[in-house]
């Protein structure tokens, strides 16, 4: 398991526990959280990603920013886990903004699921997004 920590506008995001090959950090907001993820979100990935967001949709803010833009590679299982954190968070009566990349971008847009995943460019595109909610 491996740790990062990002350091912005004095605010700590808590580490999370992910995998080998996928890192992030956690930032709770008033009413959103920001996960910041960097590496692969592929096959070996996906399972523990969606059991550590999917538990902290149900504990909230159920509105939910995806930070993508590090990510090196998306395949089939890491989009399949996005869209079920999409309808976790909805049940939940949130939502979820993905700050994409242009690797992420075109993979995600072969399947058809740009609106359905809520693309961004920016966090500060996201953050207007989910703060009037």
């Amino acid at each position: 398991m491996i740790f990062v920590s990002y350091i912005e506008e004095g605010v700590i995001p808590e580490q999370l526990t992910l995998t080998v090959s996928l890192r992030g950090t956690r930032q709770v907001e008033s009413n959103y959280q920001i996960f910041r993820l960097t590496g692969l979100l592929d096959a070996f990935s996906e399972s523990t990603l969606r059991n550590v967001i999917g538990k902290f949709i149900e504990e909230g803010p159920a509105h939910i920013i995806l930070v993508l833009s590090t990510i090196d590679f998306v395949d089939s299982s890491g989009l399949g886990a996005l869209v079920q954190l999409v309808k976790k968070a909805k049940t939940a009566g949130g939502s979820v903004q993905v700050v994409t990349n242009p690797r992420v971008t075109q993979t995600v847009k072969l399947v058809r699921l740009e609106q359905f995943l809520s693309l961004q460019d920016s966090l500060a595109v996201a953050e207007e997004n989910v703060k009037g909610k």
